[in-house]
């Protein structure tokens, strides 16, 4: 049984109800988003469309090792709605200096890095086919019509001209892609496997898919850590939690939804934003934070997408097991909180799940009883007091029954800190899907 409590914009507790797997909650709360924008450097796609939803997204956490000298990289990436035209956000969140794409590609991926016949679609930026990506910015390629399913693998070409290029990544993305040898030039048009000889699982460059849709109401932005990104998940099988509800979602999202004028009746799409590691906060964290805290990279990572109506909200484990005490963890939810409610987003806060008591060993300050009552203490704040207008109990989804501070041993992937595949389903089938049947959307 998942606890559920539903809030009002003031932090007033509205109603809670009791879930079973498969029940359903009577209340809703409704927003409408604001719009916004991306502050970072880089041209941003102007559209006077409001047809644009944020199919896929990625969270980049670091300047990678790999060098890139004149070949091409081929990214795959799961969009979540479906579509008729796509465009693509490419990041130099980490880079050093500008990077130059000397021409790109979209298609259907079918099996590895082979394509479908005919799909791959030359992408333009501005009209041109080449394109640089300033530090620390952003750059949106043209649409291009390319219709798309959803839970489709698309693969996205870049052709690297320089030398000795360094990307920016998403480091473990727990999704295999390609590259071609170095010195093999451009064969972003290519549709075959051949030129694709390596592989790595990173992601370079590639930001976000977006997807042109009449019927998606919107998208679902699941913003945390390791838990998230998919650790200890099985590689290419998408089978974190936010995949299970996102293939939900697609499965039963007009079962409920009576026609109406105006209304949006497709399926919601749901982009990953986690990263390994992750925490909320900066400040006094022993070892420091290891990547871009959740409160820094917010306007990033989540309200830059476009179509954004509702945020999970689930980290915290971090900063707990690196000496935070519970005020500062309450304190830069609230935060959070706060930011994404002021763009008229709806925000579900998701309880920190069991970790296993661990000896600190070198950097790693490891887990103890003082930490899981942290843990308890702010699970607590996030149930009964939080600002949320909803709580995801994945707390109570895969601790012991037996022991309530330790994770169910089948679904324990055996470090005690992350979900086995079978942990990652029963909590990405415990959440309620009417917590997503608002129709309000964004930029």
């Amino acid at each position: 049984m998942i606890i559920i409590g539903r809030w009002t914009t003031t932090g007033r507790l509205a109603s809670t109800c009791a879930i079973f797997l498969f029940g359903a909650c009577a209340t809703s709360l409704f927003l409408v988003r604001e719009s916004n924008a991306w502050p970072a450097a880089g041209a941003q796609p102007v559209t006077n469309s409001e047809a644009w939803v944020t199919a896929w997204g990625t969270s980049q956490q670091a300047l990678g090792e790999t060098p890139i000298t004149n070949a091409t990289v081929r990214m795959i990436a799961r969009v979540t709605i479906p579509g008729d035209s796509v465009r693509i956000r490419l990041d130099n969140a980490f880079g050093i200096e500008p990077v130059t794409i000397g021409r790109a590609y979209i298609g259907h991926r079918i099996q590895g890095p082979a394509l479908a016949a005919g799909s791959n679609r030359p992408l333009k930026f501005n009209g041109a086919s080449e394109a640089t990506i300033p530090v620390g910015g952003s750059t949106w390629s043209d649409p291009v019509r390319l219709p798309v399913l959803a839970q489709q693998d698309i693969a996205v070409s870049l052709y690297i001209p320089g030398a000795n290029v360094r990307p920016s990544q998403h480091t473990a993305a727990v999704v295999t892609s390609y590259r071609s040898a170095d010195g093999t030039g451009d064969v972003a048009s290519a549709e075959g496997r051949m030129p694709f000889g390596a592989t790595t699982t990173s992601l370079w460059w590639l930001k976000a898919i977006d997807v042109e849709s009449a019927t998606s109401p919107g998208a679902i932005v699941a913003f945390g850590d390791s838990i998230t990104d998919g650790t200890c998940s099985t590689p290419d099988a998408h089978d974190r939690w936010e995949d299970v509800l996102s293939i939900r979602l697609g499965l039963e999202h007009n079962v409920n939804a009576p026609p109406g004028r105006g209304r949006r009746d497709g399926v919601k799409a749901v982009v990953n934003e986690g990263i390994g590691g992750n925490t909320l906060t900066r400040q006094g964290l022993t070892p420091p934070a290891d990547s871009t805290p959740g409160m820094e990279r917010l306007d990033r990572d989540v309200l830059s997408h476009h179509g954004v109506t509702d945020v999970v909200l689930f980290m915290g484990t971090n900063d707990i097991r690196r000496g935070a005490p519970a005020a500062q963890v309450v304190a830069g939810m609230t935060s959070i909180i706060q930011r994404v409610k002021a763009k008229g987003i709806r925000i579900a806060g998701a309880t920190i799940i069991p970790r296993h008591n661990v000896a600190a060993a070198g950097t790693n300050t490891g887990w103890n009883a003082d930490k899981t009552r942290i843990r308890n203490e702010v699970n607590q704040w996030i149930r009964s007091k939080a600002p949320f207008d909803a709580v995801i109990d994945f707390d109570r989804v895969v601790r012991d029954p037996t022991n309530p501070d330790l994770m169910n041993p089948p679904l324990n992937c055996g470090d005690g800190i992350h979900p086995s595949p079978a942990g990652y389903y029963a909590m990405g089938k415990s959440v309620e899907l009417n917590l997503f049947s608002g129709h309000g959307r964004g930029r």
